[in-house]
């Protein structure tokens, strides 16, 4: 499975939202906070700054709560947040102290951003905030002592990079959970789950591109016969076979994965019927002239298919099995080990709608 952009942030949405929902509340109270100590001291103009950010913090605490867009919220946070923060070192009122919340700039951009534009981001902003350092402190010989410097340079590296490699290391575990879960523990091939996400993408570009796209549904011909004269270990390896068959005859931008049982799902990118006719010809051929064997004795394999496409069939996934289904068991009542495609003059599916009834197979 591909580590897809989309699939990346869909799977860290809910974290990225509760970090932002705790930051803007921190942030709430911070500003409110240190306005005031700072109000006290006299400090009016970097009050009401803070105050500012606790006021835009509460505004975004808001606008997140249902928002569909996340990511454009926690840009529209974390900028500002990050230039306010610039702001309030630049004073020449803040002491040394004030350049500790620099560090939190690396785990805040990873956090909310991710592993690449959070080190983009990262990096941008401690250039600055160090840019800022030197000038501010330039002639202070007690907080430009180098063992003060190497430390405060050490530190802000290693948050930095434990930050990026949380970030890579959390990427990497929840694709492979997601692998684990949308994928046939027996064949590898993707399970349903996985078919549907692959479908929802291509139909959008296949609309976006206005390209065709097939499916098709293929079952393997008298399977319970082959576990029953052979046993369940040489029907588990002729399913496997079948399975590497279709990895190595089918394009990497297709898709086939196992529906259940004995049934798979083949998902044709940029195909139309015609095509999708010729792909299945080809892999009904290929497994009917196959050699497998099961402890040196042969295992006769075929199979049965149903072609649909999409916008000729149906929009939606449930549209496209469903007419592909019933020309699937009209090869089976034909004799199986044929493709079935749309007869000329068969009634489609009109748009948000499935073919069902058997007065619609023929």
């Amino acid at each position: 499975m591909d580590a897809h952009p989309d699939t990346l942030t869909q799977l860290a949405r809910p974290h990225r939202k509760a970090v932002l929902v705790a930051l803007l509340w921190i942030t709430i109270g911070s500003g409110i906070l240190f306005g005031f100590l700072n109000a006290f001291r006299g400090y009016l103009p970097l009050s009401l700054l803070e105050w500012g950010m606790a006021l835009y913090s509460a505004f975004l605490l808001f606008a997140v709560r249902r928002t569909r867009h996340l990511e454009r919220w926690i840009l529209a946070y974390i900028l500002p947040f990050f230039t306010a923060m610039m702001a309030a070192v630049a004073t020449p009122e803040t002491s040394v102290t004030v350049f500790g919340w620099v560090l939190l700039i690396p785990l805040v951009g990873h956090l909310l951003l991710g592993r690449r534009l959070g080190m983009v981001v990262t990096l941008c902003f401690l250039a600055v905030a160090t840019a800022i350092f030197l000038y501010k402190f330039r002639g202070d010989t007690a907080v430009m002592d180098i063992r003060s410097v190497a430390n405060m340079v050490i530190l802000t590296a290693c948050i930095t990079v434990f930050s990026h490699v949380y970030e890579v290391s959390r990427e990497r575990s929840e694709i492979q959970l997601l692998k684990m879960a949308q994928t046939d523990f027996l064949t590898g091939l993707p399970n349903r789950s996985r078919i549907k996400v692959f479908f929802e993408r291509e139909r959008s570009r296949a609309g976006r591109e206005q390209q065709p796209l097939s499916l098709l549904i293929v079952d393997l011909d008298h399977f319970k016969q082959v576990n029953d004269r052979f046993g369940h270990e040489a029907g588990d390896r002729a399913l496997v076979f079948f399975a590497d068959l279709l990895k190595h005859r089918l394009r990497a931008t297709d898709l086939a994965g196992r529906l259940g049982g004995e049934e798979f799902g083949i998902i044709l990118v940029n195909t139309a019927t015609n095509t999708a006719i010729q792909v299945a010809e080809d892999l009904r051929q290929a497994l009917a002239d196959a050699d497998l064997r099961h402890d040196g004795q042969l295992i006769p394999l075929t199979m049965s298919i149903g072609v649909a496409e999409l916008g000729v069939d149906g929009q939606s996934l449930q549209d496209l099995l469903a007419v592909a289904d019933q020309r699937l068991y009209q090869a089976k009542d034909q004799g199986r080990n044929q493709v079935v495609p749309p007869l000329a003059g068969q009634p489609r599916a009109p748009s948000g709608q499935t073919v069902s009834g058997p007065e619609q197979i023929l």
